[in-house]
């Protein structure tokens, strides 16, 4: 449908936000505007969500921000790989035969806990969607229309018009919409029809995704881990453990020249899988899809009052496990975003700082994605597994196993993936604003835990007995920062001064503004104390000093204020960020 058959008068329905895809973005987003109190409808093209679990891993920014919005953490542990599981990387030929080598995965010790309240955790993004879509089945501000797809749509002054089909009746209706936002993955057709080109590189290796189900365990033994990398020539790739007694991913890089995509059928699929393998299983192929290895970042990611998150806006390899926590990063920056300007406390100018700060988040995780990628694939070549003739490869790779010396400089190329499977200070060390390309994506600085704050506790029983100062991490000093307000911390020496100042700086707002924005003050000695020996704390946040903190409902720091700017300080920080 053409722009032109989109008449301004003429619409079936009314909603705030129009969410377009109904994967994990699309989820959490329409799930952080119901908690912000903004209406939106779902649009999503599939009857069913594809089976295969995709991503796995959610990073431990992710789970901070589901925290934040009342999303139970310790809920969705329950469901994917527990950690004891999940904790190590395995480079093997194949699962039944030789193990070369290991690195833990991503950083799941107790001491990550430092860092953050919430460590990675490793579940199939269906059940992921599936949990946040239960929540939202509850919802008087949420609708999810599956099988409705984007057909076009054109934009008005103060409002858009788009048009949906229905996939079963093939009727296409047109929705009203303040804002949209395209949530519908790589091949993004709201992106595709507003024409916003990508850069990147468009593909550089072709790999096939095989999910399967077997019982591994019998196999594995004790050799238990979330990636199981299998240098075996035919594989060329890695198993994802989610299940090792029953739901598996195979993915691998395969040569489209001599075993053309067409060419790929299950008698293939099962050659790959039993040489991933190496031992007689029974097994069935529940399926299996190819795609291209590629590094994509949309040039623009608003049009108007249309824009684009997670997969649209972004795709890049999945070595690292990047893309999905990218996504979800998006929706958190935008959720605040977007509902500041409905309930009328930001200008519409504030929604142009979204692709100002989650572009450059996505520019640095492709590339680090893409690093990744062209290390672990030049390991292989390390093992002469790259010889066309598949038993010369294999013959390669076993006389090169055994090998004292060739061992050594496998063991550094094991070593050197290391960076490629921790990936923390990327997770939760970006800094809006900050244009660098970290130098290891692994590097964190932690700050300090929290005490005695009147909030839900940290739950990490899961972790066991493994350090006797995890049960003393209770609290972050993001639980001291709500998603619907903006927070100000102060010591408790100059407490009286800035709770003053925010007073006085909320009248000073304009009057269309003032009934919609929220301020809170939290003191430091009165709603929360410092553990012992987390003095680092106060080098990071001056507040000893003096000074103050404006951090931003999405727990990012606004502006550091000074004492003697008090008022016209935080009045100035708030207008600079929302626009008025």
């Amino acid at each position: 449908m053409s722009p032109s058959a989109l008449h301004n008068e003429t619409f079936d329905e009314d909603v705030p936000i129009l969410i377009i895809g109904g994967g994990p973005s699309g989820l959490l987003l329409a799930f952080m505007l119901e908690q912000l109190g903004v209406r939106s409808l779902i649009a999503e093209r599939y009857a069913t969500r594809l089976a295969a679990p995709k991503a796995h891993a959610l990073s431990p920014r992710s789970l901070e921000m589901c925290r934040q919005f009342g999303l139970d953490v310790n809920e969705i542990r329950k469901l994917g790989t527990a950690r004891k599981e999940a904790y190590w990387v395995n480079f093997i030929t194949n699962l039944a035969g030789e193990h070369v080598g290991k690195l833990p995965y991503e950083r799941m010790d107790a001491e990550v806990l430092n860092s953050t309240p919430t460590m990675i955790h490793n579940i199939p993004q269906p059940a992921f969607e599936e949990l946040i879509a239960k929540r939202l089945s509850k919802s008087n501000l949420v609708e999810i229309r599956k099988n409705h797809t984007f057909v076009g749509l054109e934009q008005f002054d103060d409002h858009i018009i788009t048009a949906i089909q229905d996939r079963d009746s093939k009727e296409v209706y047109k929705v009203r919409s303040r804002h949209v936002v395209a949530c519908d993955g790589a091949k993004s057709a709201v992106r595709s029809f507003l024409g916003i080109k990508s850069e990147g590189e468009d593909s550089y290796e072709t790999m096939m995704t095989i999910h399967f189900n077997a019982d591994l365990r019998p196999i594995v033994k004790e050799q238990v881990g979330m990636l199981h990398w299998v240098m075996d020539p035919l594989v060329s790739g890695f198993i994802i453990g989610y299940d090792l007694s029953g739901n598996q991913v195979l993915i691998c890089n395969f040569d489209s020249k001599k075993w053309p995509v067409e060419s790929w059928n299950e008698e293939h699929c099962r050659k790959v899988v039993d040489a991933a393998i190496g031992a007689n299983v029974k097994y069935d192929i529940l399926s299996f899809r190819p795609w291209i290895l590629s590094r994509k970042v949309a040039k623009s990611y608003r049009d108007g009052q249309v824009f684009l998150a997670g997969d649209a806006a972004h795709s890049f390899p999945p070595t690292g496990g990047l893309g999905l926590n990218s996504g979800l990063g998006d929706v958190h920056n935008l959720a605040y975003k977007l509902a500041a300007v409905h309930h009328g406390s930001a200008t519409d100018a504030l929604l142009d700082t979204y692709e100002a700060e989650r572009r450059q988040v996505a520019l640095v995780n492709s590339q680090q994605s893409v690093k990744n990628g062209k290390k672990i694939f030049g390991l292989l070549k390390a093992l002469g597994t790259t010889d066309p003739d598949v038993d010369v490869a294999r013959h390669n790779l076993y006389q090169t196993i055994h090998d004292e010396r060739a061992m050594v400089e496998i063991s550094k190329g094991i070593e050197d993936q290391r960076e490629h499977f921790d990936n923390l200070g990327l997770h939760i060390g970006y800094v809006y604003g900050d244009k660098r390309i970290p130098d290891n994506a692994s590097a964190y600085e932690p700050s300090a835990c929290l005490e005695l704050v009147q909030l839900p506790a940290i739950d990490s029983s899961y972790i066991g007995a493994e350090s006797q100062e995890v049960a003393e991490m209770t609290y972050s000093t993001l639980d001291l920062c709500r998603f619907d307000s903006f927070t100000v911390l102060v010591d408790e020496k100059s407490s009286s001064h800035f709770t003053s100042a925010v007073q006085t700086a909320l009248k000073q707002v304009p009057l269309s503004v003032a009934a919609s924005i929220s301020l809170q003050v939290v003191i430091k000695g009165v709603d929360f104390s410092l553990q012992p020996g987390q003095d680092k704390w106060d080098d990071v946040v001056p507040l000893n000093q003096g000074q103050a903190v404006l951090v931003r409902p999405d727990q990012h720091v606004l502006a550091i204020l000074d004492r003697n700017a008090g008022t016209a300080h935080i009045v100035q920080a708030l207008r600079s960020h929302l626009a008025w």
